[in-house]
């Protein structure tokens, strides 16, 4: 018995060092792990989605265990409110931000510029440029009036904070939003605009050994040099885009908005004027849903909106009603109006193109002019179906009309009735429709009448 029972001591002692070992081998792996880079790539407009991802990113990457977030950047500009949102959360980051201009030939314009600068490491590659943060319309066209010096000094003096608070050139700062400035990356290094110009991610991570930065408050001295594999080469872990993100991204074009919008209002009215197609009416509502969810996005102007379904409205009366043209010409005013009104442009700086709304436009009441036309056509067709349409057909005698007889129309057998007797085998023209009766003539008698008015008048 003493023999089982030491036996089994030995056996448990031996599962617990067995379990211990194990434990100890798992946490020395889990602490040997080599700390790596997060990075998302933003190559296109800065705008809502673009926000989302990167406040998403800053979120993900420190639970990972990232030693950094690299932001590779290149854009040509974007919504203001989207890169203060985007600002913001590098500012509050909980971890090192990096911004990295680049492939060469990348730029950071308008809205990149708060974004490289609000940077804990700003980076550009060669060949790569920043600048001309001059807030602009959808168009590309200044902002005119009180509004637009309101929007460039709160641009301006947002940008300046930013500059201010990371140590850069706050002068520069100032004028590339009042006077459009940019620099290259050489030049954007030596002005202090930007900390460094790096050939790759590689050289980024070893020249910023020992820079100190603040992150979350606190300041901090950055060494990302063990994110370096044995190769030489920076360890990345890509975040890619959800799709739903990509398909924000998309839609984040004013452009791309009000084109789904009038080929959602387009297909609907083909599936209500011709039930039954199916097609268009699925097509047109997927491109409405598309289009309203676009709204969302890009803060739609009520007004504009109300004012384009009105000339929608009016152009489809108008082709229904035809009135002349004053609903036609009403719809189109309606239209063009609500489709300049569409997105608050002096707050966003978004429009949609001029030349797509007048090509639309045109198409519109294009569409409408070709509609009426055949409505107005087919009211003054003669009828061909129903008691109208019985009106003026000719038949032929059956059974000998004195006065009631039958007759063949239009394939069918009538009872009819004539006022004078008709032979059998005789053409006859239906008068009147009584019922199911039909009252009927000789088919030849005008001409008759016209031989006799002849035949006296000589």
């Amino acid at each position: 018995m003493s023999t089982g029972h030491g036996g089994r001591s030995l056996w448990c002692a031996g599962v617990a060092i067995a379990l211990g070992v194990t434990l100890a081998a798992r946490a020395g792996g889990a602490a040997a792990t080599p700390p790596v880079l997060a990075r998302i790539v933003v190559d296109g407009t800065i705008n809502p989605a673009v926000a989302e991802y990167v406040h998403q990113a800053i979120a993900r990457a420190p639970a990972q265990g990232a030693a950094a977030l690299v932001i590779q950047l290149d854009t040509p500009g974007g919504l203001l409110q989207s890169a203060k949102a985007v600002v913001k959360d590098i500012l509050a980051a909980p971890l090192p931000i990096v911004v990295y201009v680049a492939p060469s030939g990348a730029g950071a314009g308008s809205a990149g510029v708060f974004v490289t600068m609000a940077a804990h490491v700003a980076a550009m590659a060669p060949g790569t440029s920043i600048g001309a943060a001059h807030p602009v319309g959808g168009q590309g066209q200044d902002i005119p009036g009180v509004m637009g010096k309101k929007v460039e000094s709160f641009t301006a003096s947002f940008l300046e904070a930013i500059a201010r608070q990371r140590g850069r050139n706050v002068e520069w700062a100032v004028k590339a939003v009042r006077k459009s400035v940019s620099l290259p990356a050489d030049e954007a290094a030596k002005k202090n605009v930007v900390d460094l110009v790096a050939r790759d991610l590689d050289e980024l991570v070893v020249r910023t050994k020992g820079r100190s930065v603040e992150v979350a408050g606190a300041p901090r001295t950055l060494d990302l040099t063990p994110t370096l594999g044995p190769d030489g080469h920076a360890r990345v872990v890509d975040y890619e885009m959800r799709l739903a993100q990509h398909v924000l991204n998309v839609l984040a074009d004013p452009n791309i908005a009000y084109i789904l919008m009038m080929a959602g209002l387009l297909g609907l009215y083909v599936e209500f004027t011709n039930p039954g197609v199916v097609l268009p009416g699925v097509a047109g509502a997927i491109s409405l849903v598309l289009g309203l969810t676009a709204m969302q996005v890009l803060s739609v102007n009520y007004g504009g909106l109300a004012l384009i379904a009105l000339g929608v409205g009016l152009l489809v009366a108008e082709a229904f009603m035809p009135t002349f043209g004053v609903l036609g010409v009403g719809g189109i005013v309606a239209f063009v109006l609500g489709s300049l009104f569409l997105f608050d442009t002096e707050g966003t700086g978004l429009a949609v193109a001029r030349s797509l709304i007048v090509g639309t436009a045109g198409a519109f009441a294009l569409v409408g002019v070709i509609v009426g036309t055949l409505v107005l056509k087919s009211q003054r067709r003669r009828a061909i179906g129903g008691r109208e349409g019985m009106l003026g057909a000719v038949g032929v005698v059956r059974e000998r009309l004195d006065p009631q007889g039958v007759v063949l129309v239009r394939g069918e057998y009538w009872t009819a009735t004539s006022d004078t007797p008709i032979e059998r085998d005789d053409a006859v023209e239906v008068v009147a429709v009584d019922g199911l009766r039909l009252r009927v003539r000789p088919a030849n008698e005008p001409r008759r009448r016209e031989e006799k008015e002849l035949h006296h008048a000589g």
